[in-house]
C-alpha cells in the first residue's frame, strides 16, 4: 500500500497568495517602515499586525484546509493543479 501525499492548499492558490510571496511582503513592510522613518514604535506597530497575518497564513490557514477536507473535494473535482491544467494556452497549441 502507498501513502497517499496530503493534498497542498498552496497548488490552488495564485502567485501573490503563495508562501514566498506572503514573506517577502510582510518582511518588506517590516524593514520598508525602520528604513523610512527610523522609529522603533512605529517599525513595532508595522510589526504586529504583519506578523499576525503572514502567522496566519503560512502555519494556520493550510492546517485548517486540510483538516475541513475541502482540498480533497477540489481534488476529486479537479483531477491536476490549477498551474497544470492548460490555462491560457493559445488555441494552435
Amino acid at each position: 500500500m502507498s501513502a497517499q501525499e496530503p493534498v497542498s492548499p498552496w497548488s490552488y492558490k495564485p502567485w501573490w497568495c503563495q508562501p514566498w510571496s506572503i514573506l517577502l511582503v510582510g518582511i518588506t513592510l517590516i524593514v520598508g517602515s525602520w528604513v523610512l522613518l527610523k522609529t522603533w514604535w512605529v517599525t513595532v506597530l508595522v510589526a504586529i499586525p504583519v506578523s499576525t497575518w503572514m502567522g496566519f497564513f503560512l502555519l494556520i490557514w493550510p492546517q485548517l484546509m486540510r483538516q475541513s477536507g475541502v482540498l480533497q473535494l477540489m481534488e476529486q473535482q479537479t483531477p491536476e493543479p490549477v498551474e497544470k491544467s492548460g490555462y491560457g494556452k493559445t488555441l494552435g497549441e
